[in-house]
């Protein structure tokens, strides 16, 4: 039978998200079925409600940072049981077969991931869905091989955004391979930077924080950072010329990237991980003089979100929240366009209006 769903959905880019019900599939032999307790809210449903990329398809709920409870599993399903704290993060679904599923880079998938919401969903068919629906809902019905564990260390709400903005920066710290002795420099103190502090700090890295005010310094140092740097401090920037390993760039408003090339030491390199929609230019002899790069990321493969995971249980790491309640979801898309928030907001489920 399907499982009726009360969710908040954007149904065109010039108007407010609104209640909206549909119905899920129910759990096949191999999915979980989830009661979602909290969704956190990306900078990404901003851009996708909003049609921002100009191929959002309405009406659309969205919501990938997905934290609750199993009600039900199939018949094959083998990790997970009635009762267990669970996560969805960016992704339901991949082709599986491509080198990159095959290597666990699942967000890389050659074909595409089914991502959490907006995509084509051909298992929607039964319930009347042409694309996946997202997190701003209260339940979600997912392929256990794309559910994740929460450890019992972590809160719920504040484990939610780890699902987005705790894999996005964890990926390429681990990608690069950041450890005791790392430099790294964390552009923007937002719900991706203010992660990005935390785990860099927690690998062992001395973590810098690069601004565009002092106002959250304070924030900054206790979150792990040593250093604090303000973009327009001309002196104080080019005292740093040279010094970073590794700049975790998160800022999704478009913004001049070449002067960060000289804070990168030789082969350092600078990683993309906001969500422009217009071109930044790099010039050619930064890079050149010392082999430095820019290079992008996206999110992390399943097996790594589940390291990420017990990573931030185990050195006792979660995101900075505010939670609201479903019927602020405006509210807070308004307050976030203004960079008002810290760090992430977080929607309770269990305040949905019935």
């Amino acid at each position: 039978m399907p499982i009726a769903t009360r969710a908040f959905a954007a149904t065109a880019a010039d108007q407010p998200l609104s209640p909206y019900r549909f119905d899920r599939r129910e759990p096949g032999p191999d999915d979980v079925a989830i009661a979602i307790q909290y969704c956190g809210v990306c900078h990404s449903d901003l851009h996708i409600a909003k049609n921002d990329l100009g191929n959002t398809r309405y009406p659309i709920v969205p919501g990938h940072e997905i934290a609750g409870v199993v009600t039900a599993v199939g018949a094959n399903v083998t990790r997970f049981r009635q009762g267990d704290r669970v996560g969805v993060g960016c992704m339901v679904d991949s082709c599986r077969t491509c080198p990159s599923c095959l290597a666990g880079e699942e967000q890389y998938c050659v074909p595409g991931m089914t991502q959490t919401y907006g995509s084509p969903d051909p298992r929607g068919a039964e319930v009347g869905q042409t694309i996946t629906q997202g997190g701003y809902s209260d339940r979600i019905t997912v392929d256990e091989n794309y559910v994740l564990r929460i450890p019992d260390a972590l809160p719920l709400d504040a484990a939610a955004p780890l699902l987005c903005a705790g894999v996005t920066t964890y990926s390429p710290l681990r990608h690069w391979k950041v450890g005791p002795g790392s430099k790294v420099a964390v552009v923007g103190l937002g719900g991706l930077g203010h992660m990005a502090v935390k785990l860099a700090a927690a690998m062992g890295a001395e973590v810098t924080v690069l601004s565009t005010s002092d106002r959250k310094k304070a924030d900054a140092e206790r979150m792990g950072a040593k250093h604090f740097l303000i973009n327009s401090d001309k002196a104080a920037m080019k005292a740093a010329g040279e010094k970073f390993d590794l700049i975790i760039n998160t800022v999704s408003a478009t913004h001049e990237i070449a002067g960060h090339l000289n804070l990168l030491a030789r082969d350092g390199t600078m990683v993309m991980l906001g969500l422009s929609t217009e071109g930044m230019p790099v010039f050619a002899m930064p890079l050149l003089w010392r082999r430095r790069s820019v290079a992008g990321s996206l999110i992390g493969g399943i097996r790594e979100t589940q390291d990420m995971l017990d990573f931030c249980a185990e050195h006792g790491i979660a995101c900075d929240i505010e939670v609201i309640a479903p019927d602020q979801i405006n509210e807070a898309y308004a307050r976030m366009e203004k960079s008002d928030v810290r760090y992430r907001f977080v929607i309770d489920m269990a305040r949905m209006a019935a």
